[in-house]
């Protein structure tokens, strides 16, 4: 797979670490995928090559899969969608965003299993002692974040501190809470019929401002926004194997970087590591083959 280089000609109306969002015609918007990689907040110099197509398929897929449960902001993946994006932009609802991450931590990992270690807590929620590294937690728990400009960290708060960001709506809030644990639910028992753990991940919210409903926006459950773990050899301890860029972290650090910009050029063998990691959670989770996706969209 190649690098796509291709920009719409469309109003840019933001861009992120991975995404860039268009504004269409007809009001609604464009999120592009990019083949973009970070690691702390940070974005290395140089690309995943396809990495922006499966971060899309993947939604796309979650999106169905979840329409049971929530609403949802896709409206197509080929409407309306430059023939050179197709399989790496979606046509979406424009939303209006909570300023929140909404993340659900089903086992004990990374930031989390570090809090633990000093507190034994993660984000101020009590949790039993003795508990591994990577181990199972008696429930999800939900533990928000605020929503950092790129380069800057996203800060952990409590329900009063997610509460006081959305301007006092606990009424929204505590809903939002319940659907993030709701949908990390539905989709941990589906991953695990595959052979896969989700260990944690992060949701973002919006409401619609047509129907006011509150709506699934963003990516969803894709291997930049989730901790997936082969279940096969799962065993608290340490850190696990992964489908998704703690791999590239883990090299990251092992480098020395302190982190700050500018990041490290990823060598080509953890490049194509990495690339084939994502594709095999897609086609586990999916249960097609990668290609299936992209032909589905060329058309």
């Amino acid at each position: 797979m190649t690098v796509i280089d291709f920009t719409p000609d469309l109003p840019l109306l933001s861009r992120g670490k991975v995404r860039e969002t268009y504004e269409l015609s007809d009001g609604n918007l464009l999120m592009v995928a990019s083949d973009r990689i970070s690691t702390y907040d940070v974005i290395h110099p140089n690309p995943i090559p396809g990495k922006g197509q499966v971060l899309t398929g993947t939604s796309v897929f979650w999106f169905g899969e979840l329409g049971g449960l929530v609403h949802n902001h896709l409206i197509s993946a080929t409407q309306d969608v430059p023939l050179e994006l197709r399989g790496r932009a979606l046509k979406v609802r424009r939303l209006e965003m909570f300023p929140i991450e909404c993340v659900v931590r089903g086992y004990l990992a990374g930031s989390g299993w570090s809090d633990y270690q000093q507190s034994g807590a993660v984000c101020g929620i009590d949790l039993p002692s003795g508990l591994l590294e990577s181990a199972e937690l008696p429930s999800p728990i939900f533990t928000p974040a605020t929503k950092a400009e790129i380069g800057d960290h996203d800060e952990n708060i409590d329900d009063a501190g997610a509460i006081a960001a959305m301007g006092g709506d606990a009424e929204t809030y505590y809903e939002i809470k319940r659907l993030s644990i709701a949908i990390y639910e539905h989709a941990r028992a589906h991953a695990r019929t595959k052979g896969i753990i989700l260990a944690d991940t992060k949701f973002e919210f919006g409401r619609d401002p047509e129907s006011g409903v509150i709506t699934l926006g963003d990516e969803v459950l894709t291997s930049d926004s989730s901790r997936y773990w082969p279940a096969d050899g799962f065993a608290p301890g340490g850190a696990q194997p992964s489908f998704d860029k703690q791999f590239v972290r883990d090299w990251a650090r092992s480098t020395g970087w302190d982190k700050t910009p500018p990041a490290p050029e990823v060598p080509p063998e953890i490049v194509e590591q990495t690339q084939q990691r994502y594709i095999e959670a897609y086609e586990r989770l999916t249960g097609e083959p990668f290609t299936a996706w992209l032909d589905r969209v060329a058309v």
